[in-house]
């Protein structure tokens, strides 16, 4: 279904990505009114290439590949995290930069998460684990098991924050976040 044709109907798909220069998580979700259900998940793995920028042009071209897949209307991307090691970060603000091209260049709304805000909206707490977030991203999409890959969990971490942050889910729908759909959601969340 094209992006048109959804937007008439209230659909839309996010892709979600927690990016990284060794394996980037993805998760596809489609919103249809105030549900959400599993497209896809996934990693790119990038552990065969030993140089950065060969990894990089992998990143972009695996994005688009999703991208030109499953026509994803926005894009939902963590943002990298300020650490001790400078190489590392900048690294992976590339590896985040590459990804945000693909999108932009199927002209994708972008919209970026810090890994706290991630969190606390799937959470309740932004100082959760990544097994934590795991468990409630397989109870709010009603995943018969995790992912293998707790990087394919943050991908769609980031696209059910979105989801939980963007105008569809705001005030206008009733939700303002993790609490206001547990709440109106609890037959849905165990």
């Amino acid at each position: 279904m094209d992006k048109e044709k959804r937007k008439v109907e209230k659909e839309r798909i996010i892709l979600g990505i927690d990016p990284g220069t060794t394996i980037m998580g993805f998760g596809i979700i489609r919103i249809d009114g105030k549900i959400m259900s599993l497209v896809e998940h996934g990693v790119i793995r990038m552990t065969k290439e030993k140089d950065h920028y060969m990894k990089l042009q992998k990143i972009f071209y695996g994005v688009r590949d999703l991208i030109d897949q499953h026509h994803p209307d926005e894009l939902a991307i963590e943002a990298p995290f300020f650490g001790k090691n400078v190489q590392s970060m900048l690294k992976l603000g590339r590896a985040q930069g590459v990804a945000m091209a693909a999108a932009l260049d199927r002209e994708m709304a972008v919209t970026e998460y810090s890994p706290r805000k991630i969190k606390q909206s799937i959470t309740g707490s932004g100082s959760a684990s990544k097994e934590q977030v795991a468990a409630m991203i397989k109870s709010l999409l009603k995943l018969d098991e995790l992912p293998k890959d707790l990087d394919a969990t943050d991908g769609l971490a980031a696209a059910v924050c979105h989801f939980f942050q963007s105008g569809v889910s705001s005030e206008k729908s009733g939700y303002s976040g993790w609490a206001a759909f547990a709440a109106k959601n609890s037959d849905r969340v165990t």
